[in-house]
């Protein structure tokens, strides 16, 4: 799809991360290599999306999607956060419709990120909060919009002040991130991807 989404996920080095994330019986850097790679996968096969670009330094989580085709793998350098990790994988395509997306949504069903990037082609900029709405799992710009983004804590204000406007309120599958294993329990009675719920069965 030549006019679809430029879709970019930041994936940050798993050994530094999640340091919130503590799960009985599973190793901690093995679950965020798990919860990146289903979020590839999901996002891939997303009818929308034109270009995955994944930004980030961990060898492991390229291993783990080599069968996404046309993957564009982006090393991060420089450790300067995540949005600056973004601005790295979007600022080769500024005439594109473009997004960003986290990393750690699990359960992210296909259909609810096609249904947010539908709302989001008619506007300038969109954002859809996470689960709390307080943070953002998804920041959209369209072709020519100069690209923002201020994630992390509080981010879903930030992203407003902006100028996103809020889309797919109901997609629960793409608000649920992952920072604490109350939150992996969520994504679970959603529908975990295959990798994130493997390691979990495993333990």
């Amino acid at each position: 799809m030549t006019s679809g989404w430029i879709l970019v996920i930041p994936v940050k080095d798993p050994t530094r991360g999640k340091t919130r994330l503590n799960v009985d019986g599973v190793d901690r850097v093995a679950l965020a290599r798990a919860l990146a790679a289903d979020t590839i996968a999901a996002a891939a096969a997303c009818d929308e999306v034109a270009q995955i670009v994944v930004v980030g330094d961990d060898g492991s989580v390229v291993l783990d999607s080599l069968e996404v085709r046309g993957l564009r793998f982006v090393p991060e350098g420089e450790r300067r956060g995540l949005d600056a990790a973004v601005a790295t994988g979007v600022t080769a395509f500024p005439d594109r419709p473009r997004a960003a997306l986290l990393g750690d949504l699990p359960a992210l069903d296909p259909t609810d990120l096609a249904r947010a990037l539908r709302a989001a082609r008619t506007l300038a900029r969109a954002v859809v909060p996470d689960a709390e709405g307080t943070g953002s799992t998804l920041v959209t710009a369209g072709p020519g919009v100069t690209w923002e983004s201020s994630f992390g804590d509080g981010s879903f204000a930030r992203h407003r002040d902006l100028g996103c406007v809020p889309v797919a309120m109901d997609a629960a599958t793409l608000r649920r991130d992952i920072d604490t294993a109350d939150h992996l329990a969520e994504a679970q009675r959603l529908g975990l991807g295959p990798r994130t719920a493997a390691l979990l069965a495993g333990r």
